[in-house]
């Protein structure tokens, strides 16, 4: 049974390990907590192998018994058989055979006896076999749970970090696009942009100085146009107050009247 308990008592450890701790060292958790479950169920199917091997021999020392008990009743019924022909025998005068059944009965009594310490020797050791192989079956099937156990919260685990790692990546692709960082991608353009927006304006500006700046050229040729009018009627015999605020070309009919 050392052997056995020896497989037990590892597949226990291992159920005892800090998971956590392993997790939190291992550079892979979702590797690590597949590792260990091949470990776990390894273990256990080295183990079932010890257990059945352990009830096997079990059942061989049961047959073992019953065949002794069988052979205690035997040699009993033996003896007994023999004690009655040996009277029987006697009855009849006949020493010589009586004798020789009695001690044919005596034969089967002594290997009644022999077979009746075997009996007695197997017994407790039968029955502590038997506890043991029923404390092994049920520590078996706990295991089974346990592993059973451990593939689901393998594979919640598993979710849960994939879920964790897309919650990152969406957070990483969020802030990747930060509309108000002015150093990202969209940021610099942005100001390209504006750069761009400025320099139309700038030209918009020149272009409108440009066009103030005719304009003030018209008006001055209109005063200088105003000035050459009022020199003409200045020089018809009128007074600059009596120059005409029209064009000269509006007065010619009413000199013609004159």
């Amino acid at each position: 049974m050392t052997e056995k308990q020896t497989i037990l008592g590892r597949i226990a450890q291992l159920t005892r390990a800090n998971i956590n701790s392993l997790l939190d060292r291992a550079e892979d958790p979702e590797k690590m907590i597949d590792q260990l479950v091949r470990d776990y169920t390894n273990n256990i199917a080295e183990a079932e192998q010890a257990i059945a091997q352990t009830i096997g021999n079990l059942r061989l020392a049961e047959q073992d018994y019953n065949e002794d008990v069988a052979a205690v009743r035997e040699w009993g019924s033996k003896a007994l058989a023999a004690s009655q022909r040996a009277d029987q025998a006697r009855a009849q005068g006949d020493a010589a055979a009586a004798d020789r059944y009695d001690n044919l009965a005596r034969i089967a009594l002594q290997k009644q006896i022999g077979f009746e310490s075997e009996v007695k020797e197997a017994e407790p050791i039968l029955a502590s076999q038997n506890q043991v192989a029923e404390k092994l079956k049920q520590g078996l099937a706990i295991m089974k749970d346990r592993l059973g156990e451990l593939k689901t919260k393998r594979d919640q685990l598993v979710a849960r970090a994939k879920s964790a790692q897309a919650q990152q990546q969406v957070q990483e692709a969020i802030g990747s696009i930060n509309v108000l960082d002015p150093t990202s991608e969209l940021g610099r353009f942005e100001d390209q942009v504006r750069r761009q927006e400025a320099q139309v304006a700038g030209q918009a500006e020149l272009q409108a100085s440009s066009l103030d700046a005719q304009f003030s050229e018209l008006e001055q040729q209109g005063d200088m146009l105003e000035v050459e009018a009022r020199f003409e009627a200045l020089k018809r015999g009128g007074t600059v107050q009596d120059a005409p605020a029209q064009p000269a070309i509006e007065d010619a009919p009413v000199d013609q009247q004159q």
